[in-house]
């Protein structure tokens, strides 16, 4: 009988043994491993809140093509893209 317990508590360490090995197998070292899963949903939610950003931001931009372009924003636009001036002015760059 001690012969068979010592079997039993073999086994029952080889099984456990295994469960240990498969759980890290799964949780770190397969291809689609809980901890890459993880990190997955992160940047999955990151890149959901960065394109409800982008969409406002084209929203934004939508309406105000709808209203128009009006002279000061075609003139903001021509100095701070284009470097564009006024006859008779100077201009100064500031760099940081």
């Amino acid at each position: 009988m001690h012969a068979t317990s010592r079997r039993r508590r073999r086994r029952r360490l080889l099984v456990g043994l295994g469960l240990l090995l498969l759980f890290i197998w799964l949780a770190f070292l397969d291809s689609h491993s809980l901890y890459r899963r993880i990190r997955w949903s992160y940047e999955a939610a990151r890149l959901r809140a960065q394109n409800e950003a982008l969409r406002a931001q084209i929203d934004s931009l939508q309406q105000q093509l709808e209203h128009g372009v009006s002279d000061e924003m075609v003139e903001r636009i021509a100095r701070e893209q284009y470097g564009m001036r006024r006859p008779g002015e100077t201009i100064y760059r500031v760099e940081e």
